[in-house]
């Protein structure tokens, strides 16, 4: 089946647009502001284009979406088909059954389960929201500070808060919580959360509840979608998350993939 190119904006939307909040990220990424830094591979049966491959190179390792529907067998075809054009190094998000097809000529190292969460039943008046605050570049060093500590492995970047959607919640004047949008399109109507943390000497108070709150309240005013990941075992934050309205509509793996190998046959 043959490996298509995929050039246009509107060759792919149709094809996320099937399923909304499994392709939260991907449907942003159309967006002009993260446009440039994507590459689109699609498999194409009859004219028909019947799986979709996301390559974001704006980070390094860039990242890999595979993800789709059931049944899952066109998306495993094009992951094989693709894998020669994939770069040496990825960072990779999996549905069901594609980093098995990967393995054979590739090297696998899963971060585990995640699951793919929308906001179905919006249940946002909680204690706090009143407290949170709008965060700028002037609080960058804070945002740094607390990631340090409570989310060494976040993905969050100062860029993050041009989006104008990036919040936080103060104790005795210590920045201790704080919530933002991975991916935020008005365009697309989508909006990704992410880099949602709570210092560990302060949880357990319904801190990341209300910055989360207050951050689905304000993006839901110029978008219809808002979705989530989070590891399937943080049952703290996925109950929290739960308490807002979010619902699980995806189970997907997270993986870093070394395709060296597989490149060089």
């Amino acid at each position: 089946m043959p490996v298509v190119r995929l050039a246009r904006p509107d060759q792919i939307e149709p094809v996320l647009r099937r399923n909304v909040f499994l392709h939260v990220y991907a449907l942003g990424d159309l967006d002009p502001a993260f446009w440039p830094f994507t590459t689109w591979y699609g498999l194409e049966v009859a004219g028909e284009v019947r799986a979709i491959l996301l390559l974001y190179s704006a980070f390094d390792p860039p990242t890999l979406m595979a993800l789709g529907d059931p049944p899952f067998e066109d998306l495993h075809e094009l992951l094989r088909s693709a894998r020669p054009l994939l770069p040496a190094n990825v960072y990779a998000h999996l549905s069901p059954g594609c980093r098995e097809t990967l393995e054979p000529l590739a090297q696998a190292n899963s971060r585990g389960p995640h699951l793919k969460m929308a906001l179905v039943e919006p249940a946002l008046d909680v204690p706090g929201t009143d407290r949170v605050e709008r965060m700028t570049h002037a609080n960058v060093p804070d945002l740094n500070a607390l990631y340090a500590v409570g989310y060494p492995g976040s993905w969050f970047a100062p860029r993050q808060i041009d989006t104008g959607h990036y919040y936080g919640l103060r104790v005795n004047g210590e920045l201790v919580s704080a919530a933002g949008c991975h991916v935020y399109s008005p365009t697309q109507k989508v909006a990704a959360l992410g880099n949602i943390v709570t210092h560990p000497a302060h949880r357990g108070r319904g801190h990341a509840a209300a910055v989360t709150a207050r951050l689905c309240t304000e993006v839901m005013k110029s978008v219809d979608h808002v979705g989530l990941n989070v590891k399937a075992d943080n049952t703290i934050a996925v109950r929290c998350y739960e308490r807002l309205g979010f619902r699980a509509v995806a189970e997907y793996e997270e993986v870093g993939v070394e395709l060296a190998d597989a490149r060089r046959l």
